[in-house]
């Protein structure tokens, strides 16, 4: 009887899959040429996938035979080296394989949720920094776009807390245009309510001083109720679904201390559900 591969090399074999596919084999002439990119990339997914630290994953990888045999290993990488790799990841690199791993799935979907949920930038309990006298006063912002056939996130942006949802819409609708239907239905909640909503978008309207007043404003609140009606807008809890699952597997919080890569790690919470998803 074959031996079955486990579910850890089989995310590990499109990590890498879709790694080399999209970069190149070095980085960089000069480099040592001890690791390729690929793997070393491939190695920084897994990381994230596991929620282990850099140090963690070091100790993992010299114990998992069959995970360096899927990356090609010939010997581990140390955790600076992994910690190096993550930080010259370029978003460029990272939207890359996003996209060869949608195209792959070969998605054309007919509604898409947007909602975003908040990352924590420390390991402090909110109980604890109550205490400490020093509360969280902003956090790291994820907004994904969920085809809500598939569940798999076609588009992601990263904000902080303190600004609004409403200045994303656009860019997660540019983003989601490749794997939808021309009559695509955009499901998001009051928060993305703003000057970028087009006809057709199943948004509410927020209701300023308790009433509707512009006749466009109380058309969208209309199409709004018909939708809940039709349990067409109850579609957009599953973005709450892929939140969850993000959160349960790869962690509530972003470890690195700059704002790019806060909003790196943001896009790899993404890229790795999706990896997981497929």
């Amino acid at each position: 009887m074959k031996n079955r591969k486990s579910h850890y090399q089989l995310v590990a074999e499109i990590a890498y899959a879709i790694a080399k596919n999209q970069l190149p084999v070095y980085r960089h002439k000069n480099s040592p040429h001890r690791f390729t990119w690929p793997q070393l990339v491939a190695c920084v997914l897994m990381t994230f996938y596991l929620d282990y630290s850099y140090r963690d994953m070091e100790d993992w990888l010299l114990v998992s035979d069959k995970i360096c045999q899927s990356l090609d290993l010939q010997e581990i990488p140390d955790y600076s080296t992994l910690c190096r790799a993550f930080h010259r990841i370029g978003l460029v690199s990272l939207q890359a394989m996003q996209r060869l791993l949608l195209r792959q799935a070969a998605l054309k979907e007919v509604s898409v949720g947007i909602d975003s949920t908040g990352f924590r930038t420390d390991q402090a309990s909110a109980y604890y920094s109550f205490r400490n006298g020093r509360p969280k006063r902003d956090w790291v912002k994820g907004a994904y776009a969920v085809g809500t056939s598939s569940q798999f996130i076609l588009g992601t942006c990263a904000s902080y807390g303190r600004y609004q949802d409403s200045v994303l819409l656009t860019r997660l609708r540019r983003q989601v245009v490749p794997y939808t239907n021309r009559n695509r239905v955009i499901l998001a909640d009051a928060g993305f309510d703003g000057r970028q909503i087009k006809s057709g978008d199943v948004i509410p309207p927020v209701r300023r001083h308790g009433t509707l007043r512009a006749p466009e404003r109380i058309a969208r609140a209309e199409l709004v109720a018909q939708a809940r009606l039709d349990g067409l807008y109850g579609q957009r809890w599953k973005c709450e679904t892929v939140h969850s699952v993000i959160k349960r597997k790869f962690g509530d919080t972003v470890r690195s201390r700059t704002t790019r890569f806060h909003f790196h790690e943001v896009f790899i919470k993404g890229l790795i559900y999706n990896i997981h998803r497929f």
